[in-house]
């Protein structure tokens, strides 16, 4: 495998030990600068320079995206999509998972747990919005933030409205979070490389400081994951669109709780801290992808007229619910089942005598006529109001407003 890892710190920990895996299980790697990159937009011929010359032919890159050269490496990373070579962590992957307004959006739609957030524009919204997370103390965070800057804990109501009228002031956009009570000063680091997590570490902050990172004085300790963690990992993961990435979850009562999906993970704390060779893992899953890799399949088959691929939701009451999947009709109306979701399982490539129920989502790929009859309409989901957790006044003002 001839491998470009692209990176802007080539002696930094991370990219070196990604290096001496790669070489030291024969494979070609080179360290590329991701700002030194050209790229060439011409009809059926996207193309690539490095340092004005044109780029030699790769299987694979494996992008370190620094924050702040967002926008051009993912620039970069696209135009790779676009010339076949493989990447682990797709360029609408590293952009989602960079923001985290837009990664929480996209979790949010999941069945998978996250911290209750809200983000408010309007000096008025910012003490209803505090009030629907519980009251203070609450977390406030900078949307791209890293390495814990950005990262505020307000203890009273009053201390929350200065400082985030203060980041307002300032052009910040911010998150307001639940704080977490049960898991202060702690989380939980799970390395997700393709379906499985490799190695997870838990992070101590020290003193006062709430904050756990690494980089703020946090410790940490290797730490063997339930299985309800893993495969919350492993999915935020997948739906981000990132086959390496680090996950931070809290230990919270109700569970795992996602705060973040890094698809740039440093390899320094969690390999030291668990001793496993995580930069070998990585490689050589992508190794196994490279001549197998996976496709974007709503990109690539779109562009048949007429077809393409869309969620069905079975709902209760369906005429699908209790039949075959081979006795539903979907066949002849020119449709073909790719994947069962149930629940939080995921079931490809269902057998015909799978039996349907209510609930199931099915990813079908076939023709938009035959489809367009069975997508039910959106119903606009009933406002969910905790009065318990609204004072008086405000719940009247909401119900007037």
């Amino acid at each position: 495998m001839k491998l470009a890892v692209l990176s802007t710190a080539p002696n930094c920990y991370s990219t070196r030990r990604l290096r001496q895996a790669a070489e030291a299980r024969g494979h070609r790697v080179k360290v590329l600068n991701t700002l030194r990159f050209g790229m060439d937009l011409e009809e059926g011929e996207p193309s690539l320079y490095f340092r004005s010359r044109e780029l030699s032919d790769y299987d694979a890159i494996l992008p370190r995206i620094g924050a702040s050269i967002t926008y051009y490496g993912v620039a970069v990373v696209r135009q790779f999509e676009q010339m076949d070579v493989y990447t682990p962590n797709t360029s609408n992957g590293i952009m989602n998972s960079r923001d985290k307004l837009r990664s929480l959006q996209i979790l949010s739609r999941h069945d998978i747990g996250i911290p209750h957030t809200t983000f408010v524009r309007d000096r008025q919204d910012v003490l209803p919005a505090i009030t629907r997370l519980g009251g203070a103390p609450i977390i406030i965070k900078i949307l791209e933030g890293t390495q814990g800057v950005g990262v505020i804990l307000a203890e009273t109501t009053k201390t929350a409205e200065a400082i985030i009228e203060t980041l307002q002031t300032a052009k910040q956009n911010v998150l307001v979070q639940k704080f977490v009570k049960e898991s202060k000063g702690r989380d939980v680091r799970a390395f997700v490389v393709g379906d499985a997590v490799v190695a997870a570490m838990r992070r101590t902050a020290q003193g006062d400081e709430f904050r756990s990172n690494v980089h703020r004085g946090g410790t940490t300790e290797r730490v063997q994951l339930e299985p309800k963690f893993e495969e919350a990992a492993v999915r935020a993961a997948q739906i981000m669109g990132l086959r390496v990435a680090g996950v931070d979850m809290l230990e919270s009562n109700d569970g795992p709780q996602i705060m973040e999906v890094n698809s740039s993970p440093g390899l320094e704390g969690i390999e030291g801290a668990t001793g496993l060779d995580i930069a070998g893992a990585i490689v050589e899953y992508m190794a196994g992808q490279v001549n197998f890799p996976e496709l974007d399949l709503r990109q690539r088959l779109t562009v048949s007229k007429g077809y393409g691929v869309v969620d069905l939701l079975i709902p209760e009451g369906s005429e699908f619910v209790g039949k075959a999947i081979s006795d539903s009709g979907l066949r002849e109306r020119d449709l073909v089942v790719l994947n069962l979701h149930r629940g939080t399982s995921v079931i490809s490539n269902p057998k015909g005598s799978r039996e349907l129920e209510a609930g199931d989502k099915l990813l079908c790929y076939g023709k938009f006529d035959g489809m367009r009859d069975l997508i039910p309409e959106k119903q606009r989901r009933k406002r969910r109001v905790k009065a318990k957790k609204l004072d008086p006044q405000l719940l009247e003002d909401l119900e007037t407003a």
